[in-house]
């Protein structure tokens, strides 16, 4: 396939730029931007280390600096109808609303994922109108997440939903050829099914014999045994095994990965090295898992070089594949990549803002809904008598004056943009805030304590539905209702509203439609 003439663009002022400078530059420059835009992506940052991608892929994001393309493709169930969702500009995220607009009043599946390269290794469902095979194409619109502050939606992965690609001339490396690989997944979709890889498989769908794959996995299967913890791990398939290590016995350097965003890295120079390194997505650094020889049996590999997403190599054209995981984004390299290499991308993905979509948008109006079987009915309001927070019923039935006190205004946190502040709509100016760790209503000092105790990181709902509403500056305490007061609380502690009996229930919210 004819590479397109951007990326050649991109490629040659890349190599005429200078390693060393692009390594520094991606560190500095790589986050994105208001607009959505990075300066530059994970490919640009191999390209100046040497290695550069042969296989880029995302739903979430551009890889490069320039790229202006299609990520995926979605199908209507409806009608039958395919589109492509776009970047919203060059270097920028995915344009979700065109998804949702597309999508409206049906089901959409993601039928493909375009490889970014231009090299043509783009990631096709494995089933019927597909690839063939007996697998499905994952729904569109499971996970919906923010990147850089704009909405977009995860690969989400279930047993029987798969993704393989080849080209004989897509340039991904074969025989014993050194290769590097990451991808974007999540801690927190994970099992022990066979096999959530991503990476270099057979061409044949079968199992070829030790050395045939060099893909990454992550979950928590514990191919030889001996594992320590519970997963989920950052892994090798090499074909006919998970290596956690250098060999079959369990690395004691394995640690779980288990944030919410999770980087995984692979590199294996095809003949004597093998690297294995894990990342929170967010924030932080690399850690080291595994660096050493290749496990006996499995040098020289024998590479194939198509590429898989979300099963083993020998799937799925009689079976279905068996594992969960979620996909961001990933690329494959050709040659191994340097550490320092490794370090920028690392920084660029956390750069690039991945957090938790949550439907509290600046600007509007919501009530939050306590979960707790005993409070179905009750709303988080302040009491019109003085200024604590407290839960209490309110219904269609209710005075405008209880209505206006469960309502509140959603403002980009006053400590901290990525999370939330919540302005009271009856009362402008005065926003919800712990002091002492009991929530009040009160008017905004403007000081940067006032800031801090006002500002809370939605996340996914402790009691599993819903949200919890993490304080940013005591971060193991969330907004809980107890004996129908309104506090900050932990999971155990010296306070009564610590109390762990139905914590996490009391600690998770529905946003509501606000009542006034």
């Amino acid at each position: 396939m004819t590479t397109p003439s951007w990326l050649c663009r991109a490629r040659r002022a890349l190599l005429a730029a200078g390693t060393t400078a692009l390594l520094v530059a991606g560190l500095l420059t790589g986050a994105v931007t208001a607009s959505g835009a990075a300066t530059q992506g994970p490919c640009d940052l191999y390209a100046a280390g040497g290695t550069p991608c042969v296989a880029a892929h995302s739903t979430t994001r551009a890889l490069y600096g320039a790229y202006n393309g299609p990520l995926y493709q979605v199908r209507r169930a409806s009608d039958g109808t395919l589109q492509d969702v776009r970047v919203l500009s060059a270097g920028g995220v995915a344009d979700a609303a065109a998804q949702d607009s597309f999508c409206a009043g049906t089901t959409c599946t993601i039928t493909r994922v375009y490889d970014q390269t231009g090299d043509g290794n783009t990631l096709v469902y494995q089933g019927t109108g597909g690839t063939g095979g007996a697998d499905t194409a994952a729904v569109a619109n499971t996970e919906a997440l923010s990147v850089g502050g704009h909405k977009a939606y995860a690969l989400y992965i279930n047993p029987g939903n798969s993704y393989f690609a080849y080209s004989s001339a897509g340039g991904v490396p074969t025989g014993s050829a050194p290769e590097g690989e990451y991808m974007v997944t999540s801690g927190t979709h994970v099992n022990n099914g066979c096999c959530f890889d991503y990476g270099n498989t057979e061409i044949d769908h079968k199992a070829d014999g030790n050395g045939a794959m060099d893909a990454i996995n992550f979950g928590t299967e514990c191919w030889f045994g001996g594992c320590t913890g519970t997963g989920p791990w950052v892994q090798a398939d090499l074909e006919n095994g998970l290596f956690s290590g250098g060999s079959k016995a369990w690395n004691p350097g394995q640690v779980s990965q288990t944030s919410r965003f999770v980087t995984a890295m692979l590199k294996n120079d095809g003949t004597t090295r093998l690297a294995l390194k894990g990342a929170d997505a967010q924030s932080g650094g690399l850690t080291q898992l595994y660096s050493g020889s290749l496990p006996s049996g499995w040098s020289p590999m024998h590479k194939q070089g198509a590429v898989i997403l979300g099963s083993g190599g020998d799937c799925c054209q009689t079976n279905r594949n068996a594992s969960a995981g979620t996909f961001y984004e990933g690329a494959m390299v050709k040659g191994y990549p340097s550490d320092a290499t490794d370090t920028a991308v690392q920084a660029n993905i956390a750069a690039a803002g991945y957090r938790t979509a949550i439907p509290f948008t600046p600007g509007a109006k919501v009530s939050l809904r306590a979960t707790t079987t005993c409070c179905t009915g009750d709303y988080l309001r302040h009491d019109t008598s003085d200024d604590k927070v407290v839960i209490a019923p309110v219904t269609s039935a209710s005075s405008a004056t209880d209505k206006g006190s469960a309502t509140w205004i959603v403002r980009a946190g006053l400590a901290n943009s990525n999370c939330v502040s919540f302005e009271s709509a009856d009362t402008p100016g005065s926003y919800l805030r712990h002091y002492a760790f009991q929530l009040h209503l009160q008017p905004d000092a403007g000081t940067s304590q006032f800031a801090a105790d006002a500002t809370f990181c939605a996340q996914p709902g402790n009691g599993g539905t819903g949200y919890s509403l993490q304080s940013f500056n005591y971060p193991a305490k969330y907004v809980r209702h107890y004996r129908l007061a309104g506090y900050l609380a932990s999971d155990g502690g010296a306070d009564a509203w610590d109390n762990p009996s139905s914590w996490a229930q009391d600690t998770t919210w529905l946003a509501a439609a606000p009542w006034s």
